[in-house]
């Protein structure tokens, strides 16, 4: 590809906005999306935090649909901003794109929690003994730099610690609306036995696919398109667990509790919401309490918060 002329889209933006965003992008760009953060606050050893806004980008290749291209994309972007608050989309022209580099320039690892570390995978894995999960920066389904993800992660680190839970058997896990696995993932490496992500884009199940090899745990890892209906009908190897966990948008929340998400929970489990604005919550927590469920833990990162239930 090197030598053609290529032209970058790409907006900054908070919250659930970049993840609507990339998916719209990925339509329309050659070579992925990528999501990463405007700022990461450096710490030791060179790894850091997020912080800040969030850019998502990818690239159109300069040639006769040029235009027609960028006007189609502007065009699903204001459909997608008649429901979320979208800034306007920026262009600007890169000559002599290499893949290989322009995803490099952009991604830090980034530590999670006490015990986790992302990194891209062209990096070598954390020095200070962290559990590294991988990920390809390229792919449009998220790369665990968003606060919702984030949260979970280290919600999930806690359930897994047999110091902190003074539990010594393993858990398995479900997660409702899996995008790119990464928790699912996680978990694993944390030491879950097995686990299940469903999610209702093939192309996100394929990149979580892709994703659990990388890390080696796709024989533990089931990764199936659906949602909360071919579970319960026990389409899946797995139709409940110690560990249930949706990291959506609060609509889509409030309807998988009406429609039986408690049933998933084994006796004693644990159900991770996260994907939830501040001014959001109160009618979560109530849906809650409606489902017959105990709010028993609530994260808070930026305006975003993540409750969990029993």
């Amino acid at each position: 590809m090197n030598g053609e002329a290529w032209l970058e889209a790409s907006l900054a933006a908070d919250g659930e906005v970049v993840e609507a965003v990339s998916e719209v992008l990925a339509r329309f760009v050659s070579g992925g999306v990528v999501i990463e953060s405007t700022q990461i606050k450096n710490e030791i050893g060179g790894e850091g935090r997020v912080t800040g806004l969030l850019r998502v980008s990818g690239y159109m290749q300069v040639d006769d649909q040029l235009e027609e291209t960028k006007q189609k994309l502007r065009e699903a972007l204001w459909h997608l901003g008649q429901i979320l608050p979208v800034p306007e989309i920026q262009f600007k022209p890169v000559a002599d794109l290499n893949w290989s580099v322009v995803w490099k320039e952009h991604f830090q690892p980034v530590q999670i929690g006490e015990k986790l570390v992302i990194v891209p995978v062209w990096m070598d894995d954390s020095k200070d003994n962290r559990i590294a999960i991988k990920i390809d920066p390229g792919m449009a389904f998220g790369t665990g730099t968003h606060p919702t993800t984030q949260l979970c992660l280290e919600i999930i680190c806690d359930l897994l610690d047999p110091i902190k839970t003074g539990k010594n058997q393993s858990a398995s896990l479900i997660d409702v609306g899996c995008g790119s696995g990464i928790l699912g993932i996680a978990a694993l490496k944390l030491g879950a036995y097995k686990g299940l992500g469903v999610d209702l884009d093939p192309m996100a199940v394929d990149s979580a696919r892709k994703s659990a090899q990388i890390n080696g745990v796709a024989d533990k890892l089931e990764l199936e398109v659906g949602s909360l209906e071919e579970i319960k009908a026990g389409k899946f190897s797995i139709s409940r667990a110690e560990i249930i966990v949706a990291n959506i948008l609060a609509p889509v929340i409030l309807r998988l509790l009406d429609d039986g998400l408690r049933e998933l929970i084994t006796p004693g489990g644990k159900l991770i919401l996260s994907g939830i604005l501040e001014d959001q919550v109160l009618e979560i927590e109530s849906k809650i309490e409606a489902a017959k469920l105990k709010l028993v833990e609530k994260h808070q990162m930026g305006d975003w918060i993540a409750l969990v239930a029993e």
